[in-house]
């Protein structure tokens, strides 16, 4: 086992590149800026539809004032996502210019927007399709942002703009400066349009909806799914943040896929599409990657070892809402051969018996979006519309999950139990830990309590991030807490990297969660360029962080200090 972690561990430094990539991370990031309105539209699924199961219907009238909002939300959302993703891209792309040859992000968003309307809908009298403007068109729309942001950096790089005197107001020069990479970006987009439907005879959306079709098919199959899942839990276990990697490339289908669902069940068909952001969010990763939502109970009441069970009530609260990192870390489950084997096996097998449970038990899948903090068996039931076999089926995953983590927990359990009859403590997987996640300084900052937090005067505003805002609450609610206490002027605050840029001048200090430490470099152009501090966490000590508020005291000073 040691030897196959061994390997897999060579590809780190590939994939820690890949999951930086400007392009996935502008996917991704597009999404989390859209997120709003995804989530806000799905209550109006919820309320629209889910009576039906109890046997009550609203009149058609009244249904279709509910989804109103609803089909001027997601209804829309590739042409939001066109704005986000190009919004995010010139982001990235501005770090690597200089600062005198900065890119109009409201211009690209703008210019994308624009390009993607030209490549998703078809012209009707008095308007234009809707038909590719909502989950289908997405491809599209990130196709669109591509070549916008792509477009304005070369004429920007290039110095090709229309130089007006001096005098002029800033504001109407800039406007004058976008003319050119607008018009360019907005004809390329359209001569695609054009070349695509004189050839097939269909919108560049619809084109590439069918092209990838057969693909988007074949990942509904138990090869599929066993590889975009596994994944996941594969890279999360070697120290890489999976969803980096991952979601960007099934974002679109991941969405669409609901809709689909959506369509069928309104239409009194099955749904059976298995691929979907509530199958990613409360199937495989029910309690976070690794299907970890039993295992801080299991830590909790079914071990002998006073860590073991310490380290499940640690954990048991933030992994139960979808934030294991406490358990990741703590137990340590991540770089840890013995649980090699569950960590990656039990997301699979649960995706493996929620796809039986929808072809052969004729169950629905999931028709709505959550937000991704609900609880695992919450999340499925209330994903699938109430379905009656959505409750057999969160009962069936949690036993499976136990039944798979037992054996595996056991003999940690034993080994544990060892070291503290014996009084020694193996090292080895700490400093493995260490190795792959920058843990070297944890114990040191943990147990240092002489620094004075009393040694901040002014008001000191931290910023904490981690992938998805969850985790970098913890720290962040520690961090007030201790402020509190101690009178200590600090306050701090909670976000996803990547929506973080806007709010940015607001802070002094930035600490990034050992999620997203990887993107250190980019964000160090970002904080150095407005003077902030800019931190980054290291896998254990992150989590001792958490649950020590005078010891996150004195991790800020001694950041706000250097």
């Amino acid at each position: 086992m040691n030897k196959l972690i061994a390997q897999i561990e060579k590809g780190k430094p590939f994939f820690e590149k890949l999951s930086r990539n400007i392009y996935l991370r502008a996917i991704r990031d597009g999404f989390i800026a859209s997120m709003p309105v995804i989530l806000f539209s799905s209550i109006f699924l919820l309320i629209a539809f889910v009576p039906n199961i109890f046997g009550f219907s609203w009149p058609d009238e009244i249904v279709g004032m509910i989804m109103k909002p609803f089909g001027y939300t997601m209804g829309i959302i590739a042409v939001l996502v066109a704005g986000t993703t190009a919004k995010s891209l010139t982001d990235s792309v501005n770090r690597q210019m200089e600062s005198t040859k900065q890119i109009n992000y409201l211009s690209t968003m703008l210019a994308s927007i624009c390009g993607f309307l030209l490549l998703a809908s078809d012209q009707i009298e008095g308007g234009f399709g809707a038909g590719f403007l909502g989950t289908k068109g997405l491809l599209s729309a990130f196709l669109a942002a591509f070549v916008t942001v792509n477009v304005y950096k070369f004429f920007i790089k290039n110095n090709v703009t229309i130089r007006m005197p001096e005098e002029v107001p800033p504001n109407i020069a800039q406007a004058f400066k976008d003319i050119f990479p607008f018009a360019f970006s907005i004809l390329s987009l359209y001569a695609l349009d054009i070349l695509v439907r004189s050839t097939v005879g269909v919108s560049v959306a619809e084109s590439i909806s069918k092209a990838f079709a057969p693909l988007f098919s074949a990942a509904e199959g138990y090869v599929g799914i066993t590889i975009i899942f596994g994944a996941y839990a594969l890279f999360w276990f070697v120290g890489i943040h999976g969803p980096s990697i991952v979601e960007p490339a099934i974002a679109a289908i991941l969405y669409a896929n609901i809709d689909t669902n959506f369509a069928l069940v309104s239409a009194g068909q099955h749904a059976d599409k298995i691929i979907t952001s509530g199958t990613q969010m409360f199937i495989v990763t029910m309690g976070g990657t690794g299907a970890t939502l039993v295992v801080p109970f299991m830590f909790m009441w079914l071990t002998k070892s006073k860590r073991n069970q310490a380290i499940g009530r640690a954990s048991v609260v933030p992994t139960f809402f979808g934030v294991n990192e406490p358990i990741l870390f703590g137990a340590p489950l991540v770089l840890n051969p013995i649980f090699f084997i569950p960590f990656v096996f039990a997301p699979i097998a649960n995706v493996w018996i929620f796809k039986f449970f929808v072809e052969v038990l004729g169950m629905n899948s999931f028709i709505a979006n959550l937000p991704w903090t609900t609880p695992g068996p919450l999340g499925i039931v209330m994903g699938t519309g109430f379905a009656p076999m959505a409750f057999v089926l969160a009962v069936t995953l949690i036993v499976v999950d136990v039944a798979i983590y037992y054996p595996f927990l056991k003999v940690y359990d034993q080994q544990i139990l060892e070291e503290e009859r014996s009084g020694k403590a193996s090292d080895s997987l700490k400093e493995k830990v260490a190795a792959n996640f920058n843990t070297a300084k944890a114990d040191a900052i943990l147990e240092n309590a002489g620094i004075s937090t009393k040694e901040i005067k002014e008001q000191t505003n931290v910023l904490v991030l981690c992938a998805g805002g969850g985790t970098s609450g913890l720290l962040a609610n520690a961090l007030n807490k201790a402020a509190k206490e101690y009178g200590v002027p600090v306050t701090a605050t909670a976000g996803s990297y990547g929506a973080h840029r806007e709010i940015l001048p607001q802070y002094q200090l930035v600490i990034l969660a050992p999620q997203v430490a990887s993107n250190y470099e980019d964000m160090k152009l970002e904080t150095d360029a407005l003077g902030i501090k800019l931190a980054k966490t290291e896998g254990a000590q992150y989590i001792g962080l958490t649950r020590d508020g005078q010891g996150a005291l004195d991790f800020v000073t001694k950041q706000i200090e250097g």
